[in-house]
C-alpha cells in the first residue's frame, strides 16, 4: 500500500481528473480502488486480532428483506431439480446479488458529469463485460483488521438512542465519539464495520410495518458530509460495511454539499464514495452477534473477510463476510 497519496483536501484540488477522485493513484490494481488499502501488511495484522477463534457470519439469509427497501430487488425464487431419485440440483430465479447483506461494485455508480470509476468508458459498463466488475474483489478477496463501530449501543448509552422510523442521521463525530469511547484506534487498511441497528429494526417488524417503512423511505445512515468523505479517505480505510439500507441517511439532507454534483440521486453521497473515491461498500449486514460479542468482551477489533462472488461484470455481490474474533 502507498505511503505517499495525497489527504483529500488535495483530492479536491485535482485538475487531471474529478476533484474528490482517486482516479489513477492504484496503477498495481486500479479496480479494486480503495480496497487497495488493505494488503498483505494488514491481512497479518487482522490475524494478531484473533483471540478465541469464534467466526460469526455477517450475511443476512437472501430472502431476508421482503419486502425489500429497494423499489426493484426482491428475494430470489428457487427451483430443485432432479435427474433421478439420488440427485439432485437447484437454480433461482429473479436474483438480485443486492437484494439481502450485499457488497457494491465499483459499476454500482457513475459520477455525474464524469463517468465511471478511473474514467473507464460508459459502453464498457454492460452485460458480458468485466471492466469494474465485483469480481476484481473475488478474484482479490478483501481481508484484514476490522474495527467495529458500536453506534447504536453509543447513542444508546449517551442518551440518544436512534429513532430508526425517521431516518436517523448518523455525524462524522458521532462516529468518532463512539470509537473513543470504546477506546479503538483506526489503522491505515482496517476495515469499518458501522453498526446502527437499522437491520435489527426493520427485520423486527411485521409486514405491514416494514410496507410502511418502504413506502416511507426515511432510513438511517451517514449523514452527507465532505467531512465524512476526508476522514475516511485521510484514515485509509479499505471497505465501509453497515447494516443500513444505503450507508448515507436517505433522504439525503438538504443541506447536502452534493445536492448539485449528484444527478438524479438527490445530494446522496453514493458517486463521491463509489464513483470517485471506490470505496467498497457493505449494505445490510449482520452486525448485531458481533456487535454484542465486541461489548461482551470489550474488544472491537477483529479479523474480517469478504469474498464476492466470482460473477464478472457484476454490480454488486452477496458479501460472504466472516468476522473471526
Amino acid at each position: 500500500m502507498s505511503t505517499d497519496l495525497p489527504s483529500y483536501d488535495e483530492l479536491l484540488l485535482r485538475t487531471d481528473a474529478p476533484r474528490g477522485s482517486s482516479w489513477g493513484l492504484f496503477p498495481e490494481d486500479p479496480e479494486r480502488g480503495m480496497a487497495n488499502f488493505a494488503g498483505p501488511t494488514q491481512v497479518l495484522r487482522g490475524s494478531e486480532a484473533i483471540r478465541t477463534g469464534t467466526a460469526f457470519n455477517l450475511d443476512y439469509p437472501a430472502n431476508a428483506f421482503e419486502p425489500s427497501m429497494s423499489r426493484s430487488r426482491t428475494p430470489p425464487a428457487q427451483t430443485v431439480t432432479s435427474a433421478h431419485p439420488d440427485s439432485f440440483d437447484d437454480y433461482w430465479d429473479s436474483y438480485w446479488p443486492q437484494a439481502s447483506s450485499h457488497i457494491d461494485g465499483l459499476r454500482h455508480r457513475r459520477a455525474h458529469g464524469h463517468g465511471f470509476y478511473n474514467g473507464v468508458p460508459d459502453a464498457s459498463i454492460a452485460e458480458g463485460t468485466p471492466e469494474l466488475g465485483v469480481q476484481r474483489w473475488a478474484e482479490k478477496p478483501i481481508a484484514g483488521r476490522a474495527v467495529m463501530v458500536d453506534i447504536e449501543r453509543h447513542r444508546r448509552q449517551v442518551g440518544e438512542p436512534i429513532d430508526h422510523s425517521v431516518g436517523s442521521p448518523i455525524s462524522l463525530g458521532e462516529i468518532t465519539d463512539a470509537l473513543a469511547a470504546q477506546g479503538s484506534l483506526i489503522e491505515p487498511g482496517d476495515l469499518l464495520l458501522l453498526h446502527t441497528g437499522w437491520a435489527e429494526w426493520f427485520l423486527g417488524l411485521n409486514a405491514e410495518g416494514r410496507g410502511a417503512a418502504k413506502a416511507k423511505r426515511h432510513t438511517t445512515g451517514v449523514a452527507q458530509s465532505r467531512d465524512f468523505l476526508a476522514w475516511l479517505w485521510d484514515s485509509r480505510i479499505a471497505l465501509l460495511g453497515t447494516d443500513t439500507f444505503a450507508v448515507e441517511a436517505l433522504p439525503a439532507d438538504p443541506e447536502s454539499p452534493f445536492l448539485a454534483s449528484s444527478g438524479e440521486d438527490g445530494g446522496m453521497m453514493h458517486q463521491e464514495l463509489i464513483a470517485k473515491l471506490g470505496c467498497p461498500l457493505g449494505e445490510l449486514w449482520h452486525l448485531s452477534e458481533l456487535a454484542e460479542e465486541c461489548h461482551r468482551t470489550g474488544r472491537y477489533e477483529l479479523f474480517l473477510t469478504v469474498k464476492p462472488l466470482n460473477l464478472p461484470g457484476a454490480v454488486g455481490s452477496p458479501a460472504n463476510a466472516t468476522a473471526i474474533v
